[in-house]
């Protein structure tokens, strides 16, 4: 009942932020910017003051689908994004191109971030599956040792959350000092790309809390566990 309260709860407050989200970027996508500069514009631009020509920025399917692949070194952006000529496409084509700049820079986050994507891709597959056979839920008995192994896996996802954060916060500082000192957005523009970010920045923040809470009780069954064994 404890792994279902914490879910529902992170679950709720997932939503409430997701929603906000949506509906922020909804309304900066309806506020054009005043140079009529598109997000493709704004990409290269950014890019290209960093002396960084070997990024190249593409359009993408999807909505809020935006993002930067370190292996090919693309700059993907959403069709409203791309083409967009309006405060949220601003802002989110600066933070792409801010993770560009992370990579071309070596920003140590972003480094190690990228490094543990294979281990984090084994144990988003496997945790699970350890955990309930550590449970019991599986072979009938439960066994300390083996759901250790399953919380072990579970923390290198938590691990990945949580390195995010300084990533994507990151990324929008440099966003946002970008277009406010090479004067891409107006001070009315530049408060309203800020929110837009902040919020994207906040859907990052709520998976993390939930994948450490989680962690923490999946740790709690494991120690009651081993005092019954």
């Amino acid at each position: 009942m404890g792994y279902y309260l914490i879910a529902g709860v992170m679950f709720v407050i997932g939503l409430i932020v997701s929603g906000r989200l949506k509906s922020k970027f909804k309304e900066y996508s309806e506020i054009g910017l005043t140079n009529g500069m598109s997000g493709k514009e704004i990409a290269l631009r950014m890019l290209a003051d960093h002396n960084i020509y070997d990024v190249q920025v593409i359009s993408v399917p999807g909505h809020l689908s935006d993002h930067y692949n370190p292996e090919d070194k693309t700059v993907n952006l959403s069709p409203d994004v791309f083409e967009g000529r309006s405060i949220a496409a601003a802002a989110v084509a600066a933070h792409e191109c801010g993770h560009a700049v992370q990579h071309a820079r070596a920003y140590s986050m972003l480094s190690f971030r990228s490094k543990i994507v294979p281990l984090v891709n084994v144990s988003t597959q496997l945790s699970q599956w350890v955990i309930l056979a550590g449970l019991g839920f599986l072979f009938g008995r439960s066994n300390p040792t083996i759901l250790l192994a399953g919380i072990c896996l579970f923390a290198v996802s938590t691990l990945f959350t949580i390195i995010t954060l300084p990533v994507e916060y990151d990324a929008s500082d440099r966003a946002l000092k970008w277009l406010e000192n090479n004067h891409i957005t107006t001070r009315y523009e530049h408060d309203k790309a800020a929110d837009a970010l902040k919020w994207a920045a906040r859907t990052y923040v709520v998976a993390a809390i939930s994948s450490v809470a989680t962690l923490l009780y999946y740790l709690l069954l494991f120690f009651n566990s081993r005092d019954r064994s």
